[in-house]
C-alpha cells in the first residue's frame, strides 16, 4: 500500500501468513515479488488503521501543519526473508533513477511501524539501529528488545513480555494454581517468554509440570508427543506462549482427541484470536483465561474501513488481493485471482463492504489496531515537537535544531524518546528509557455465546503500579467456569489421599486435587483439608488412613545387629581361649612376668567389654538403658587401670634392676597393684552410681530424625554424667599411653611397654574418631557407631598385648625359658 507525501512512514504487517512461491535468486535477472496465501482480515485491518491514522493527522490543522505524511506498507508473509526485504526497501528505496530536478529522490522514510513479530523485529532493528532509523512495533513483545545497547532505535506500543509473564504468574498465584504445564513457540517470542516464566515461577515457589516446544513445521510426531504429555500430566492448568497460527495444529488435535478438563491460559498473541472462538472449540477452550492487549476505541475508523476501494496502482495491489478474498471474486478476466487461485466471478470494485461480516469490519475489540494507531501518532508527535524547536535553543550541538528539509533519523529519536500525549480514548502514551510502553493489560475470559461459539469478556485489568509493583484487579463474579469442560474431573471427585483446593466455596478451576502432605490423610472424597496423623502414626502410601509408625532400633534380626553380635561373641571366645592358654602355661616365664594376676584380670575385663555390647542391641528397656553405659564404663576402667598398673610394674621392675633403685618394687608389690586397680575402678563405680540415681538413662521414642519413623533409643539422661564417664576413661587411657610411651625403649626382656604403647595408640585413635561419628549418626546408627568403637578398641587391646605372648607360648616355646630371657638380658648389658 502506498501514498505519497512530504515525509513517508513505512509499515510492515502480517497480512498473508504463508509464503506460496519464493522467487528464484539467480543473480542474473531482477527477482520477482514473493507470492503469499491465506489472507488474514484482522492483519489487513491493522494496516488499514495505519492509513487511517495518517489521513487523520494530515487533516488535523493542529498537528504537523503544512506537512503531509505519506505511507509505504509491505506484507511480510510471516517470513523473515520477506520482512527483511521490505525493511531494506523502505530504508534504501526501490527506484533505479531519480526523476526530480533537485536530484533528491523520493521523500525520506522517517520511521517504520512494525514488524509485529519479535524475531523479525530483532533482525530488522539490528540493522535499522545502525542508521538510527526509528522503528515502533505494535506487537513484538520479546523482553530482549528492551536492550538499548543492541536496539538503540527500537520502540513499541505494547508492553514487554517481562511484564506479561509477571502478570500471568500473579494470576496463577491469585487462584492458587501452583502446578502448571507450559507450551511455547520455537522462536524468540516463545523462548524468551518461557525463560522468564520459569524464573518467575521459581521465585514464587510454583512448579512447571512440563515444558514443551511447538514445532514450526507442524510436525505430526511432535504434536502427538505434546498431546500425550498434556493427557498424562497431572497438571490441569496449561499456559501457552504462541501466535495463533502456530497453535492451530495442536488445538485441532485437542479437539480430535476430546481432551477436556484443562484450564488454558493464553498469552496476548492468541488471547483475542478469532480462529479458536468457534462452536467446534467451545467444549475444550471455553473458560480460557488470557492476557490481552489493552482495548481501545478509534472514532471514525469503521466508516473509513468501508470506504477503502481498490485501484489500478500496482503499489496498492494488497487492496486488490483483499477485495478478491473478502468478496470471493477476481479482477482477472480468466477467473484467476491475483494470488493465482481459481475463483467463480469477476470483481467490479464497486462491491459493498457494509454488507460483509468479517473481522475486518469488526471494531468492537480494537487491540493490535489501537497499538498501530498509537505508534503512528507517536511518530507524528515526535515530528511535531521537532518542528517546534526554536533556533539557538535546540537540543543538538551548538543548541541547533533539526532541519525538516534535511532530517536525520537520529534527530527524530531524540524527540520520540520524550513523546508524551493522550489519545482520544484517554490513554496516556510515552516511552521509558528502554523504549517500552506503559504496561497495562486486559484480563479476558472466554465465555460461550448463545450461538455456541465463544465470546471474549473483560474480567480484570493488570498494570504496573511502579513503586507498588504489579496491580491485579479481577471481577471474579464475571468469570465463566466451564463446568461441562471440567465435568469429567469434577464428577470423579478428588480421591482419598488428596484434598480439593477451594476459593470462595468453588473448587479452584474445579479440578485441582492436591496430594496430602506427608503425615496427613483424607478418608473422604472431595475433602477440603487433610487431617494430620497422631504423633505415633503416619499416613500410608495412599494417604487415606493413618498407620502406626515403623519403630526402628538396632535389633538382633537386623543384618547390622547380627554382624555386631557375632563380633562380640567372637571377641569373648578369643579372650576365653587366651585365658585357657595362660592357665595351662601359668608357670612359664612369659606368663609369670609382670604379675600374671594382672594379665588374668585384664582378660576378664576385656571379656566384659565384649559382652557389654549385647546390652546395646535389641529394643531399649529401662534396665538395659541403665546397665549398658554403666557396664561399659566400669569394664573399660577396669581394663585400662589394669594396663596402667602393668605399665607401672614394668617401670618399677626396670628401676629395681639398677643399684640406685633396688627398693622400688617393695613399694609396688602385688597388694599395692590390686589396691590401685580397685581404687581406680571404684571411682568409675561412684560416677555411674551418681549418674543413675540423679538422671538415669531411659528408653525414648524419637521422631526428629525421620518423621515417618519412631527411632527407639536410650536417652542418656544427663549429658554431664555421660561425658564424665567417657572423660574418666580417656584420662586413664592418656596416662597409660604416656607412661608406656616413655618406657618404650627399656630392654627387651622387660619391655612389655612397647606393646602397651601400641595398644593404647589404637584405643585413643578409635575413641577420638568416635565422638564426631557418634554425633553425626542418626537413630540406630549412633548405637552401631558406639558398639563399633567398643569392639574396635577391645580387639586392639587384645591383639596388641596378648597375641605376641601367645605367639611365643605356642610357636616358639624355646624362647619361653628363664635361660633365654637371661641371655637377652646379658646381651643387653
Amino acid at each position: 500500500m502506498y501514498q505519497n507525501g512530504d515525509l513517508i512512514i513505512g509499515g510492515l504487517f502480517e497480512i498473508q501468513r504463508y509464503l506460496k512461491v519464493f522467487p528464484e535468486l539467480n543473480f542474473r535477472t531482477e527477482p520477482k515479488l514473493p507470492r503469499c496465501e491465506l489472507f488474514y482480515m484482522t492483519s489487513f485491518q491493522q494496516a488499514a488503521t495505519m492509513v487511517f491514522a495518517i489521513n487523520e493527522i494530515n487533516n488535523n490543522p493542529n498537528l504537523l501543519p503544512n506537512i503531509t505524511l505519506g505511507y509505504q506498507i509491505y506484507d511480510n508473509c510471516l517470513r523473515l526473508g520477506v520482512a527483511f526485504r521490505g525493511a531494506t526497501a523502505l530504508v534504501g528505496g526501490t527506484e533505479e533513477t531519480i526523476s526530480d530536478l533537485n536530484c533528491k529522490g523520493p521523500p525520506p522514510v522517517i520511521g517504520l511501524i512494525g514488524d509485529p513479530g519479535s524475531t523479525h523485529s530483532i533482525a530488522i532493528s539490528s540493522v535499522l539501529g545502525l542508521f538510527r532509523l526509528p522503528m515502533i512495533s505494535y506487537y513484538a513483545t520479546c523482553s530482549c528488545l528492551s536492550d538499548r545497547k543492541k536496539y538503540p532505535s527500537f520502540f513499541r506500543t505494547i508492553p514487554s513480555d517481562a511484564f506479561q509473564v509477571r502478570a500471568m504468574v500473579q494470576i496463577l498465584k491469585h487462584f492458587k494454581w501452583t502446578w502448571v504445564g507450559l507450551i511455547y513457540s520455537d522462536n524468540d517470542y516463545g523462548i524468551y517468554a518461557a525463560q522468564s516464566f520459569h524464573q518467575e515461577m521459581q521465585l514464587f515457589g510454583h512448579c512447571v509440570a512440563f515444558s514443551e516446544i511447538l514445532p514450526n513445521d507442524n510436525n505430526p510426531t511432535d504434536i502427538q508427543r505434546i498431546i500425550g504429555m498434556i493427557r498424562s500430566s497431572t497438571a490441569r492448568v496449561v499456559v501457552v506462549f504462541s501466535a495463533s497460527s502456530l497453535l492451530i495444529p495442536l488445538m485441532n488435535e485437542v479437539a480430535m482427541q476430546n481432551i477436556t478438563g484443562r484450564q488454558w491460559i493464553a498469552s496476548e498473541a492468541w488471547a483475542t484470536s478469532t480462529v479458536f472462538r468457534t462452536p467446534r472449540f467451545q467444549p475444550y477452550l471455553g473458560g480460557t483465561m488470557g492476557i490481552a492487549i489493552r482495548r481501545g476505541e478509534i472514532q471514525g475508523l469503521y466508516d473509513f474501513l468501508l470506504r477503502i476501494h481498490p485501484n489500478n496502482d500496482q503499489r496498492n495491489d494488497i487492496v486488490r488481493i483483499f477485495w478478491e478474498n473478502i468478496f470471493g471474486c477476481s479482477f482477472e478476466t480468466d477467473g484467476k485471482g491475483a494470488d493465482g487461485t481459481q475463483v467463480k466471478k469477476v470483481c467490479t470494485g464497486q462491491e459493498d463492504l457494509s454488507k460483509t461480516n468479517t473481522p475486518y469490519t469488526d471494531v468492537s475489540g480494537l487491540r493490535a489496531p489501537y497499538n498501530v494507531y498509537k505508534a503512528v501518532y507517536a511518530l507524528a508527535h515526535a515530528l511535531h515537537d521537532l518542528m517546534q524547536c526554536k533556533e539557538g535553543r535546540g537540543p543538538f550541538s551548538g543548541n541547533k535544531c533539526a532541519d525538516i528539509t534535511n532530517l536525520k533519523p537520529w534527530q527524530l529519536i531524540h524527540y520520540l524518546q520524550k513523546v508524551n500525549f493522550t489519545t482520544g480514548f484517554g490513554d496516556h502514551v510515552s516511552f521509558d528509557k528502554n523504549g517500552d510502553a506503559l504496561a497495562i493489560y486486559d484480563v479476558l475470559n472466554w465465555q460461550p455465546s448463545s450461538e455456541g461459539s465463544i465470546k471474549l469478556y473483560k474480567v480484570g485489568v493488570v498494570n504496573d503500579g511502579a513503586a507498588t509493583g504489579i496491580v491485579l484487579t479481577l471481577n471474579e463474579d464475571a468469570f465463566f467456569w466451564n463446568f461441562e469442560t471440567l465435568k469429567s474431573v469434577c464428577t470423579e471427585s478428588c480421591p482419598p489421599g488428596t484434598r480439593r483446593a477451594t476459593r470462595k466455596g468453588l473448587p479452584v478451576c474445579c479440578f485441582d486435587c492436591l496430594p496430602c502432605g506427608d503425615g496427613e490423610i483424607s478418608n473422604t472424597t472431595d475433602a477440603i483439608e487433610c487431617t494430620p496423623c497422631p504423633d505415633e502414626f503416619w499416613s500410608n502410601p495412599e494417604k487415606d488412613q493413618c498407620v502406626p509408625k515403623e519403630i526402628e532400633f538396632l535389633s538382633y534380626e537386623d543384618p547390622l545387629g547380627i554382624s555386631l553380635t557375632t563380633a562380640s561373641l567372637l571377641g569373648t571366645i578369643i579372650c576365653a581361649l587366651v585365658m585357657i592358654i595362660f592357665a595351662l602355661h601359668r608357670n612359664t616365664p612369659i606368663v609369670r612376668a609382670n604379675n600374671s594376676e594382672l594379665s588374668f584380670l585384664l582378660l576378664v575385663s576385656l571379656k566384659l567389654c565384649f559382652l557389654c555390647v549385647l546390652l546395646f542391641i535389641g529394643q531399649p528397656q529401662l534396665w538395659t538403658c541403665q546397665l549398658r553405659h554403666a557396664v561399659f564404663g566400669i569394664s573399660f576402667v577396669l581394663c585400662i587401670s589394669s594396663i596402667l598398673v602393668k605399665t607401672m610394674v614394668v617401670i618399677a621392675v626396670f628401676k629395681s634392676s639398677r643399684p640406685e633403685g633396688k627398693g622400688a618394687m617393695k613399694w609396688f608389690g602385688a597388694a599395692q597393684q590390686r589396691c590401685t586397680v580397685l581404687v581406680l575402678t571404684a571411682l568409675q563405680v561412684v560416677i555411674c552410681a551418681v549418674w543413675l540415681s540423679t538422671a538415669s538413662p531411659t528408653p525414648h521414642k524419637n521422631s526428629q530424625y525421620i518423621r515417618s519413623k519412631i527411632v527407639y533409643e536410650c536417652a542418656v539422661g544427663s549429658v554431664a554424667g555421660f561425658s564424665l564417664l567417657l572423660g574418666y576413661i580417656g584420662l586413664l587411657a592418656a596416662v597409660s599411653f604416656l607412661l608406656a610411651f616413655l618406657s618404650r625403649n627399656l630392654p627387651d626382656n622387660f619391655n612389655e611397654a612397647k606393646f602397651i604403647t601400641f595398644s593404647m595408640l589404637i584405643f585413643c585413635a578409635v575413641w577420638i574418631a568416635f565422638v564426631p561419628a557418634y554425633v553425626s549418626s542418626p537413630g540406630k546408627y549412633a548405637v552401631a557407631v558406639e558398639i563399633f568403637a567398643i569392639l574396635a578398641s577391645s580387639f586392639g587391646l587384645l591383639v596388641a598385648i596378648f597375641v605376641p605372648k601367645c605367639y611365643i607360648i605356642l610357636l616358639h616355646p624355646e624362647k619361653n625359658t628363664k635361660k633365654a630371657i637371661m641371655r637377652r638380658e646379658a646381651q643387653n648389658k
